[in-house]
C-alpha cells in the first residue's frame, strides 16, 4: 500500500492500490505508443498524462506550433574506443529502446534531422565518463540520442543541459547482456528554458542500469524515464534529485515495465521546494506483467517543502498481474522540516539556519553519493548550497 504522511499545506499526495482497475489509466498511456505524431491528439490538460502539466508554458511543443528554429551547441567528450555517429531513422538502433508515448515525444521523433549514436564496444570497461554537454542558445530544437553499450561493457555517461532553449528530445539507452551503465542527466537550464524528454532504457540479460536525474533549472521541465527488460536478471536503479524554486514546474514521470521474469528495480526520488507557485510532480508507475515471475521492485518519493506557497503532486502506482513475485512496494511522503532533527542540532549549539542547511544536505546526501563522479557531485552540492542561501 502507498504511504502518505506529514502532508504540508498546499501539497497533495496520492497513491494507487495494487491490481486496481483505475491504475491502468496511469501506467498505460491513453493513446498507444507510436512514432507518428498524428496518432496523438493535441492534449488539452484534462488527460491523465497531462493533467499536472501547464500546457500554456510549453511554447507550442504539445500542439505542433513550435518550429525548429533554435541553436543547441553539443559537445561530446568520449574516451578512446567510443564512437559517435550521425544516423537516420532507418538505423536499427534508433527507437529500439522504446516508442514515444505522448505527442511531444512523437513530435521530437518526427522533427530531428540526424540522430546521434554513441557506442561503447562490447567488453570495454571505460575508466573515464562519456560527457555530453548540450548548451541552448535560444529557440526551439528537437533531438534523438542513442547510447549503445555492448555486452559486458561498463560505462558512465554524463548528460549536462545548460543555457536557454525550448527542447524536446528522445534519449535511448541500449544496455547489452551483462553490461553495466550509469547515466547522470543534469538539468541546469536558465530560468526561461522549457525541456520535455522521454528516456527509454532497454536492459539485456543480467544487465545493470543506474539512472541519476538531477533537475534544478528551467521554467518547465518534464522528463519521462522508462525501463524495459530484454532478458531475465536485469537490474534497474532510478534515482532523482530536484530543487524547485518559485514559479518553476518540474515533472518526473517514470515507468518500470517488468515484462520478463527475475528482474529487479529500485526507484528513489527526492525533492525540495521553495517559493510561491513552485510545483513539483512525481508519477511513479511500476507494471509487473503476468510473465514477470520473480520480480523484486520498490519505489519511493520524498519531498521537503521549505516555504509556503509550494505544491507537490506525488502519485505512486503499482500494478501487479502475477502473484509469483519476490516483493513489490511503494511509498510517498511530503512534509516540512523535522522539528525533532532541528531541536537535536540546535540543542548542541548549532544556529537554526545552519541546522536547517544540515537537514537538507542530509536529505539529499544519499542521492548525491550515487553519482560517483567527484566533479559532478561537488557541483551539485554547490547548487544545493546556493538554493539554500535563498530559503533559510
Amino acid at each position: 500500500m502507498a504511504e502518505a504522511q506529514n502532508l504540508s499545506v498546499g501539497s497533495t499526495t496520492a497513491g494507487a492500490v495494487a491490481v486496481a482497475a483505475e491504475s491502468t489509466v496511469a501506467t498505460r498511456m491513453s493513446a498507444p505508443p507510436s512514432f507518428d505524431v498524428a496518432d496523438f491528439p493535441v492534449p488539452h490538460g484534462r488527460e491523465e498524462e497531462w493533467r499536472f502539466t501547464p500546457l500554456e508554458r510549453l511554447k507550442g511543443l504539445h500542439d505542433g506550433t513550435a518550429k525548429g528554429d533554435g541553436t543547441l551547441k553539443v559537445d561530446i567528450a568520449a574516451p578512446d574506443g567510443v564512437t559517435v555517429d550521425a544516423v537516420g531513422r532507418d538505423d536499427e538502433r534508433v527507437g529500439k529502446a522504446g516508442t514515444p508515448v505522448d505527442r511531444v515525444a512523437a513530435q521530437a521523433y518526427s522533427a530531428f534531422e540526424k540522430a546521434t549514436v554513441v557506442s561503447v564496444p562490447k567488453e570495454q570497461v571505460l575508466t573515464e565518463p562519456v560527457r555530453v554537454t548540450l548548451h541552448g542558445e535560444g529557440g526551439t530544437t528537437y533531438g534523438h540520442t542513442v547510447f549503445d553499450v555492448g555486452a559486458f561493457a561498463e560505462a558512465v555517461i554524463i548528460i549536462d543541459h545548460t543555457g536557454d532553449a525550448v527542447r524536446a528530445a528522445n534519449v535511448d539507452f541500449l544496455v547489452g547482456d551483462g553490461a553495466k551503465l550509469t547515466v547522470v542527466s543534469v538539468q541546469d537550464w536558465d530560468d526561461t528554458a522549457v525541456h520535455v524528454s522521454q528516456h527509454n532504457a532497454l536492459l539485456g540479460r543480467d544487465a545493470s542500469f543506474k539512472s541519476v536525474v538531477v533537475t534544478f533549472g528551467g521554467d518547465v521541465v518534464r522528463l519521462h524515464p522508462r525501463v524495459q527488460y530484454a532478458g531475465p536478471g536485469g537490474e534497474a536503479e532510478l534515482f532523482g534529485l530536484y530543487f524547485t524554486d518559485s514559479g518553476q514546474h518540474q515533472e518526473h514521470r517514470l515507468l518500470v515495465d517488468h515484462n520478463v521474469p527475475h528482474c529487479k528495480s529500485n526507484v528513489v526520488y527526492k525533492g525540495a521546494l521553495q517559493g510561491e507557485d513552485a510545483h513539483a510532480v512525481w508519477i511513479g508507475d511500476v507494471l509487473i506483467e503476468a510473465a514477470a515471475e520473480g520480480t523484486d521492485t520498490y519505489e519511493m518519493n520524498r519531498n521537503l517543502v521549505l516555504t509556503d506557497g509550494a505544491r507537490v503532486d506525488s502519485v505512486p502506482n503499482l500494478e501487479i498481474e502475477t502473484g509469483e513475485i519476490v516483493g513489490a512496494g511503494h511509498a510517498s511522503a511530503t512534509g516540512r522540516f523535522d522539528d525533532e532533527q532541528l531541536f537535536y542540532l540546535m540543542a548542541r549549539g548549532i544556529p537554526e539556519q545552519d541546522a536547517r542547511r544540515l537537514v537538507v544536505r542530509g536529505f539529499f546526501a544519499e542521492l548525491v553519493q550515487q553519482i560517483g563522479v567527484p566533479d559532478i557531485e561537488e557541483r551539485l552540492i554547490g547548487k544545493i548550497e546556493d538554493e539554500l542561501e535563498a530559503s533559510v
